[in-house]
């Protein structure tokens, strides 16, 4: 196993140019659902490979309900610098586990708290509040919603109001909220999975975009109506929701890919272009990733097993 079980931990610094890669040249349905299974296969193995260095490195503490067997030389030869990295590695999936729970528990109460305001208005597609503050969201559920305040509203006219409704749709039919999720819990895991994150974040909102365009058939007036929701949403509250996070990334770029050719939808890009590029750098990556942790586990997997009594 030796270094290589720390490959997994690493490799994610690749996640930024291919982000950009992904953003500026593939469709935002591909690089969308691209990078959100990359984050979640790193996030996955870096888990995994916490795990390994935990079993390995830790066997010899002190009160470790681990078989006395594991503590042996064998066993630890296969993790450099076993005792601190063990502990390091302890440490490190503690807050990692921790952080997913608290993100868990914080998306869930807040989509109740959501819920319940919505329960006392009828049962109308959008459900419009009363609210001074303009801002508009998909709220994910069975079945889902379009949340919009009366400012959203009175800030756009009636198709800018057409094409913002189409957007948000768009979020509930893609079900963007489980992507961006499963990038915000891939963060908490590894935290050099943050570009991905953001990248993702972008990317629903270009793909939503995009649909919005198709659904009323004009790019140019897609364009006006999220450059004028954006602003009038500037000051509009702070949700902390996954799916209601504000719109990331400079605003201009979106209306201004709204206001070029729309992108190509071929699912997977030749292979000697800059896109090609990014899905082969992205696969590459994930690949090495899933094979340094696979050898790793396989590796500590059979010396336990030898070194463990019938």
């Amino acid at each position: 196993m030796g270094l290589f079980v720390f490959l997994p931990l690493i490799l994610p610094l690749t996640a930024h140019p291919i982000a950009r890669l992904a953003e500026q040249h593939l469709h935002p349905r591909t690089g969308t659902r691209l990078l959100a299974g990359l984050s979640l296969l790193l996030a996955v193995c870096s888990t995994l490979c916490l795990a390994l260095l935990v079993v390995a490195g830790t066997a010899r503490l002190p009160g470790n309900p681990l078989p006395d067997a594991w503590a042996a030389p064998e066993v630890r030869a296969v993790v450099p610098y076993d005792e601190v990295t063990g502990s390091a590695a302890l440490i490190a999936l503690l807050a990692a586990l921790t952080a997913c729970a608290l993100a868990l528990v914080r998306e869930a109460r807040l989509r109740l708290r959501t819920r319940r305001v919505l329960a006392g208005l009828p049962g109308t597609d959008p459900a419009v509040l009363p609210d001074p503050e303009p801002y508009a969201y998909a709220l994910p559920g069975r079945p889902g919603r379009i949340v919009v305040s009366r400012a959203m509203l009175e800030s756009l006219d009636a198709d800018e109001r057409h094409a913002l409704l189409a957007h948000e749709q768009a979020h509930l039919d893609g079900r963007h909220h489980r992507l961006l999720l499963a990038v915000r819990l891939a963060a908490c895991l590894n935290p050099l999975l943050r570009p991905l994150r953001s990248a993702v974040a972008y990317g629903t909102e270009r793909w939503a975009d995009e649909e919005a365009a198709m659904a009323v058939g004009d790019r140019r007036l897609t364009a006006r109506a999220v450059g004028r929701a954006a602003l009038s949403a500037r000051s509009g509250p702070a949700l902390g929701l996954a799916f209601a996070e504000p719109a990331p990334g400079p605003v201009p770029r979106r209306v201004a890919a709204l206001l070029g050719p729309a992108p190509s939808p071929r699912r997977l890009p030749p292979a000697m272009t800059r896109p090609g590029l990014a899905f082969l750098m992205a696969t590459t990556g994930a690949a090495a990733s899933a094979a340094s942790s696979a050898n790793a586990a396989l590796t500590l997997l059979l010396v336990l097993k030898a070194a463990t009594p019938l």
